[in-house]
């Protein structure tokens, strides 16, 4: 908790409270108090302006505008504007997408007679009594998804689409089957069933199938102490939310730096960016682009062999600095070093352990007195007002030196060949040298300092770098601008098809791409 419950300058006595099946959802993606706070109808005194993006920011809302209209018999007017029809232009990768997500939905949910859609969405909704000091409340609870239920009422079926199954917590179970049982409450209900689909691929995954007992049964059991917890929640998580949260302007845990990136421009729609946003821009806009909306990539592209080897000895190196009593890494490396979930060829196995061999030599923890702070991979967040941009980072390592922070990127190649312009080549760094020139990290900035640690098969290149040497900042602000400028006034994302498209993760969404002549296109 940072300050005082709820944050300077807010207003608002709303006696609604809403709560979304979201809220429930994935922690990397959810700030508790942020939702406790917009739950309650919580905002800002002084609204900032509305900057909408010219395309269409949210990728399933055209799908479900689309099985609307599907699913709708002619002349019947389809749900509001809420439920996801579309009001801005789309990207033409974001075309493709949704009619591929519509053609796995119908795979996924044939035509069934027995079931027809919902005039309107399902809204769970409790009063709670007045009390002596306070007026009554009244609490919404709703799922964004497809809504149907049977002719005579006894059953009803939501379907949540997701670009891929993922495992669901018991509290969005218990949520979502109160919805479905007790969101506009039919009387004839006897049965109800919750369902994930993949817009990805089709697949479906039970959620919640019982009776209407059983789902309000299960709801006080899991859901309703995940609402009281939520409620009550006074946790700030600054990350990728705060891009689009209402708070954000008044969070008393959101650090600012103001013209951390060197661009002064708050005439843009507010967007978050990193180091990876700019490098992809870079590349081709479009694919920028499609990441950001967190397309589903093409796993074979995006877990080739060279990449899934620098993650899984980031893992390694990171499961072993942040074990307890903190030792310094030994060249002694198992030969079933890979961490679960990554597959590595036996070559690639092999090298891996060496470089994790040579990374022992030069480890940060043979510096990092006891007691003294370090962070693996940890999430920092920025809030840059003269360019009104979310600034986000996650260094390998973050680590205390003398009181002073010490930022090490970690590199893997397979290639000894030299790197020169590091900055240039790992722009990350160039972020990093002006937070910590900058002095953004709450202790001493006298001694901190930038590493680039560069793991080879021939050894490894520990690359210090000084954030308070001038020519050093000025070369780190050029970087800076040069990855900003261009995609922050960037509004159509265009597509600069070439060799590149042969390596792209979301190549599939993308209609003018071009694929070697040896490699023909398949379904994935």
């Amino acid at each position: 908790m940072a300050g005082s419950w709820p944050p300077d300058g807010l207003f608002g006595t709303s006696t609604v409270v809403d709560l979304r099946l979201s809220m429930f959802g994935p922690e990397r993606y959810r700030c508790p108090a942020s939702d406790a706070l917009k739950a309650r109808g919580l905002r800002p005194r002084v609204r900032a302006a509305w900057k909408p993006e010219m395309l269409e920011t949210f990728p399933n809302g055209p799908f479900m505008a689309a099985a609307d209209a599907l699913e709708r018999p002619v002349g019947e007017p389809v749900p509001s504007a809420s439920r996801g029809s579309r009001q801005r232009p789309l990207h033409d990768g974001v075309k493709r997408w949704t009619e591929h997500a519509l053609r796995m939905y119908q795979q996924a949910f044939p035509p069934n007679p027995d079931l027809r859609p919902v005039d309107q969405s399902w809204v769970y909704r409790y009063h709670s009594s007045a009390g002596e000091d306070r007026s009554s409340t009244e609490y919404r609870i709703t799922a964004w998804g497809r809504c149907f239920e049977s002719d005579d009422g006894r059953l009803r079926e939501l379907r949540l689409p997701v670009n891929r199954l993922r495992a669901r917590s018991a509290a969005e179970r218990a949520v979502a089957a109160l919805v479905a049982a007790e969101g506009s409450s039919d009387p004839r209900l006897e049965r109800v069933r919750v369902v994930q689909f993949a817009l990805s691929d089709g697949r479906t995954e039970p959620v919640f199938d019982g009776t209407r007992k059983e789902a309000l049964d299960v709801y006080r059991a899991e859901g309703a102490p995940a609402v009281r917890a939520l409620l009550d929640s006074q946790e700030y998580r600054p990350g990728t939310a705060c891009a689009s949260c209402v708070i954000a302007p008044v969070c008393p845990a959101l650090p600012r730096a103001e013209g951390l990136l060197g661009i002064t421009d708050r005439s843009r729609p507010r967007r978050s960016w990193s180091s990876t946003t700019g490098r992809r821009h870079q590349g081709c806009p479009a694919r920028g682009y499609l990441r950001g909306l967190r397309l589903p990539a093409d796993e074979a592209v995006e877990r080739g062999v060279a990449a899934e080897r620098g993650r899984a000895v980031h893992t390694f190196l990171a499961e072993r600095h942040s074990r307890l009593p903190r030792t310094p890494c030994a060249p002694e490396i198992p030969a079933d070093w890979v961490p679960r979930g990554y597959w590595l060829p036996d070559d690639e196995r092999r090298l891996g352990a060496e470089l994790l061999r040579h990374h022992a030599e030069v480890c940060p923890l043979r510096t990092v007195v006891p007691g003294a702070e370090i962070r693996t991979e940890p999430r920092l967040v920025f809030d840059d007002a003269a360019a009104d941009l979310l600034v986000l980072a996650e260094p390998d390592a973050l680590y205390q030196d003398a009181g002073s922070w010490v930022w090490r990127e970690t590199k893997t190649s397979s290639s000894d060949r030299p790197r020169r312009d590091v900055l240039v080549t790992y722009p990350q760094l160039a972020l990093a040298v002006r937070i910590i020139g900058g002095g953004l990290l709450p202790v001493s900035r006298i001694r901190g300092r930038v590493e680039l640690e560069l793991l080879c098969p021939g050894g490894v290149d520990l690359r210090i770098l000084d954030p308070f040497a001038p020519a050093t900042q000025a070369a780190a602000e050029k970087v800076l601008r040069d990855q900003v400028s261009g995609w922050h006034v960037d509004t159509s994302f265009e597509p600069v098809p070439g060799p590149g498209c042969t390596s792209c993760e979301v190549a599939r969404w993308c209609s003018v791409r071009q694929l070697r002549e040896d490699r023909p296109e398949t379904a994935r």
